[in-house]
């Protein structure tokens, strides 16, 4: 017997709602509401001076997966947007993949605040986002 209950999306389904990150080369490996996981490549098309990947590609990767960790705690019929997002870059990636994995920090009813951590291949902190994403409800206003 068939379930009326929605099915989750899949991997595939959930980057294919971000163009962006599709276009840039994001993976997505896990995604889960307590934890969701990511990686982007390095390429010299996605580099700023002296190889390194540039901050934007990072920050992109870090906005993907946290967003698919948010959208993941959103209660049944809600949207998301990212308010406001705060990078801070620790080190430069100039070879291999960064890997991004997003948990929630907290999950309201208004706001929900996801932390990202970006690690190298050798498993070396690379950067570290937090971004603040507003529930929005089906009607697109936000919820009180």
């Amino acid at each position: 017997m068939a379930s009326s209950e929605p099915t989750a999306p899949g991997l595939a389904d959930l980057l294919a709602a971000m163009p962006l990150a599709t276009r840039l080369g994001i993976e997505l490996h896990e995604a889960a509401p307590g934890r969701t996981m990511g990686s982007l490549a390095w390429s010299p098309e996605s580099c700023t001076v002296g190889g390194a990947l540039h901050g934007g590609a990072l920050m992109a990767l870090a906005d993907s997966v946290g967003a698919v960790c948010a959208y993941l705690n959103l209660p049944p019929g809600a949207g998301t947007s990212t308010v406001e997002s705060k990078t801070n870059f620790l080190r430069g990636v100039t070879s291999g993949r960064v890997h991004a994995t997003a948990r929630p920090l907290h999950v309201g009813g208004t706001l929900i605040v996801v932390q990202t951590d970006l690690r190298d291949d050798k498993d070396r902190l690379v950067g570290q986002t937090t971004q603040t994403q507003i529930v929005l409800t089906a009607r697109g206003g936000a919820r009180s």
